[in-house]
């Protein structure tokens, strides 16, 4: 697979919005762009691989947590600038629903922590922004949460 540094064109990706309970499926993400905060699982679409599937196994990767993805949710682009204004990293991410069907969250691939957290918990964590605003698209969060870290 082609670098996803100083790419030559945008890479698609996908989340995997999982939601159980009154809890939301979140991973620490451990590698640029923004490591550090606490975002929706996911990755890299593979050549010939579908949405769903990509969802699907980047999770299971990711978290050790086996889902089966629905249908899109959100669609949105990632842009971080680097030398010279040329785009470091670009990604057009497609975030699914998601069912979850077994597993305990343990980190794996990009993450540095995978759990369940609760909407009262989200106060107190660093938050990817764009992961609220679509957390509080879907009703999980109310309108009124701390604003988290801009971007990606």
């Amino acid at each position: 697979m082609a670098s996803s540094k100083y790419p030559d064109a945008p890479r698609v990706a996908v989340g995997g919005v999982v939601i159980r309970g009154d809890e939301v499926l979140l991973v620490l993400r451990a590698n640029p762009p923004a490591p550090g905060q606490w975002a929706i699982p996911g990755g890299s679409v593979h050549l010939g691989e579908t949405l769903q599937a990509a969802v699907e196994r980047e999770l299971l990767e990711e978290t050790r947590v086996a889902v089966r993805a629905g249908e899109p949710v959100c669609v949105l682009e990632s842009i971080v600038p680097g030398d010279g204004g040329r785009p470091q990293y670009h990604y057009v991410i497609v975030d699914l629903l998601a069912s979850y069907v077994s597993g305990e969250p343990t980190p794996g691939d990009d993450a540095r922590e995978a759990r369940w957290v609760s909407s009262r918990d989200l106060e107190r964590l660093k938050v990817n922004r764009k992961t609220v605003d679509l957390l509080q698209k879907l009703g999980f969060v109310p309108p009124s949460s701390p604003q988290g870290p801009e971007d990606t």
